[in-house]
């Protein structure tokens, strides 16, 4: 296996590094995204995951049977640290192909979660983590919601990004995408036709989760067949965006 040595702030690589960390636009022009740390790189190889390049810091271990496509490079620890979107570098990062965020033609029948407005990258990674756990088909992003591949949001999912889809899209799309599939579309929210969460079947719908400032849109909420309600105690108003979602989605998995 050749392996590069780059010792120089000024090299190429190193500049790219940077701005794959920092700028969006650049991750999407090059539709690459950075995954930092020895348990997230592990995952993008063993799920295959389409890494291009593996920077480690010296004296640390490469992972075994690397694909021959893979560029290895090894620099030393404080230029690692100078490119790391971390505090606390693993000595490891790796840039990784995105996948396509275009939702499929069709869907299969299951369980999808929708977040709309969830802008914080932690919450956004952590429903996708979640999801994944509990059996989703995958995650809709209606505009508004964080970055999927920005490096929070994927350290966020601890490798989920690496095995559930994630999609972006708008609300007339997913709509007529769910009409196609015979999937119904609910939303944590209150109305009059509110809904116990336990009272419904989620095995095969969509649930829409929003942003913990507004909750779900109106429009979004127009376009729902039903709103439901997670029971708790009276003086409690709400969730976290992520904790409703977890409550959603373990219902869902009980109703298989």
């Amino acid at each position: 296996m050749n392996v590069e040595r780059i010792t120089s702030r000024q090299n190429p690589l190193v500049a790219r590094l940077r701005k794959l960390g920092n700028d969006k636009k650049t991750r999407r022009q090059e539709g690459v995204f950075l995954c930092e740390g020895t348990k997230l790189v592990g995952e993008a190889l063993g799920w295959k995951a389409g890494v291009e390049t593996l920077v480690v810091a010296e004296g640390i271990a490469l992972p075994g049977e690397l694909p021959d496509t893979v560029r290895v490079v090894e620099v030393p620890a404080d230029l690692l640290k100078a490119v790391s979107t971390v505090d606390t570098p693993q000595g490891m990062l790796a840039v990784c192909r995105a996948p396509d965020l275009t939702p499929p033609r069709a869907l299969e029948p299951g369980l999808y979660l929708v977040l709309d407005g969830v802008q914080d990258p932690g919450n956004v990674g952590t429903v996708w983590r979640t999801a994944d756990a509990f059996g989703a088909e995958g995650v809709f992003l209606l505009p508004g919601c964080a970055e999927p591949f920005s490096p929070k949001t994927v350290r966020s999912t601890m490798g989920a990004c690496f095995r559930l889809p994630v999609w972006e899209t708008g609300l007339e799309d997913l709509t007529a995408l769910l009409g196609g599939a015979g999937l119904p579309l609910y939303a944590t929210a209150l109305r009059e036709d509110t809904a116990d969460l336990r009272s419904v079947r989620l095995d095969r719908a969509a649930v829409v989760i929003g942003s913990e400032g507004r909750g779900v849109s109106q429009a979004v909420l127009d376009a729902c067949a039903l709103t439901l309600k997670i029971p708790m105690r009276d003086r409690c108003e709400s969730l976290n965006a992520a904790v409703a979602a977890s409550v959603v989605l373990w219902e869902g998995w009980r109703d298989r």
